[in-house]
């Protein structure tokens, strides 16, 4: 499954990297209303908890479905500012409507094309819906759209003073100790962008974006089959520090293209395509090559060993091998007239992580 972001004919100016303070702070306000997903940060996030004020920490509850399972569009900005407050100026612009409907999303569990027409402003059957899908999704998810849909004016000041306090009660001080690994990588990118190309930035950007054969379309392996175009204003990739190990995409319709991705640790594992890991579950699903990896476990042996071991016959058992070797789960290897197959433990053993990586992406 992949997420394609059509660029023909998009001049390489409009394919940006560029610093945003808001969205560093939407991955930090994720990190922590999920602390599961970024366990590399728990420390600092209870500490964050810990000198919160109470009625900063109640506010962040009562608005956490604009960033816990998945970030309001305008949080992710297509056009970064030097500042959080320029940001925030830029979100205030964005009419009624728009914001709505972006922050229902979240909120909701659905997608914007399911709430933005007719709108839960103005049509009491959308209305009633995107109050319905909320509280289904929780207490807080409920009370929230109820507040939101009532008086958005209201919940626009106020999530915008929770930020603000979120500047001063953490953000600040996190974002002046991120912002030179942040500008590094920049550095890095737009040189790549520069002097090598797309291709060569994209693939600098994870080992899940790539550039298509074509050229014509930015494809990110991702737990969905989406399209967006990017021809109308070009694509925004924004480093993150704090968003590790997540690869957020903005991709509604109506919205410019941007791309949240982790900063790169030092010495960074690639991240395993979606269709490796689909491959390896669905051969590990069959019984039979579960016993052939069991035997495989214990060391080295042919096809010949393998079907007397189990009582099967040589041609059944190669096809069961051809399997786990598309999977990359073993290695042959000639001794002489013989081929004996070794389990590649390490990549067996990575599935679970390499699963929860593809997953969280």
């Amino acid at each position: 499954m992949t997420l394609r972001i059509d660029i023909s004919g998009l001049p390489s100016e409009r394919l940006r990297f560029a610093a945003s303070p808001l969205a560093e702070l939407t991955a930090m306000l994720h990190a922590l209303a999920e602390p599961g997903h970024h366990p590399h940060l728990a420390d600092w996030a209870g500490t964050v908890w810990a000198g919160l004020r109470p009625e900063l920490a109640e506010r962040l509850r009562e608005t956490e479905s604009l960033w816990r399972s998945s970030q309001a569009d305008f949080l992710i900005p297509a056009r970064p500012r030097p500042t959080l407050a320029g940001e925030l100026d830029d979100v205030d612009r964005i009419d009624d409507e728009t914001y709505v409907t972006a922050a229902l999303a979240p909120t909701c569990g659905s997608s914007q094309s399911l709430l933005a027409a007719p709108s839960p402003l103005t049509d009491a059957a959308a209305r009633a819906r995107a109050l319905d899908l909320a509280q289904a999704r929780g207490p807080l998810q409920g009370a929230f759209a109820e507040s939101l849909l009532a008086d958005p004016a209201a919940v626009r000041a106020r999530v915008r003073d929770t930020l603000e306090q979120c500047a001063d009660a953490f953000f600040d001080a996190a974002w002046a100790g991120v912002a030179v690994r942040i500008a590094t990588d920049l550095r890095l990118k737009n040189d790549l962008l520069k002097r090598q190309g797309v291709g060569a930035a994209l693939a600098s950007v994870s080992g899940a974006v790539a550039l298509s054969p074509e050229g014509d379309c930015i494809v990110i392996d991702k737990l969905q089959d989406k399209a967006t175009s990017a021809r109308g204003g070009g694509v925004t990739f924004i480093p993150s520090v704090h968003g590790r190990p997540h690869l957020v995409v903005v991709h509604a319709a109506g919205w410019q293209p941007v791309v949240q991705y982790p900063v790169a640790e030092a010495g960074p594992a690639e991240p395993v395509p979606l269709e490796t890991v689909t491959l390896r579950l669905e051969a590990l699903a069959h019984p039979v090559r579960l016993r052939l990896l069991r035997t495989l476990a214990r060391g080295p042996h042919t096809t010949g060993e393998l079907a007397h071991a189990w009582e099967l016959s040589p041609p059944e058992v190669s096809r069961h091998l051809a399997v786990l070797r598309r999977a990359g789960l073993l290695t042959p290897r000639r001794h002489g007239r013989y081929v004996r197959y070794t389990l590649n433990l390490p990549d067996l053993t990575a599935l679970g992580t390499d699963l929860l990586a593809a997953v969280l992406r």
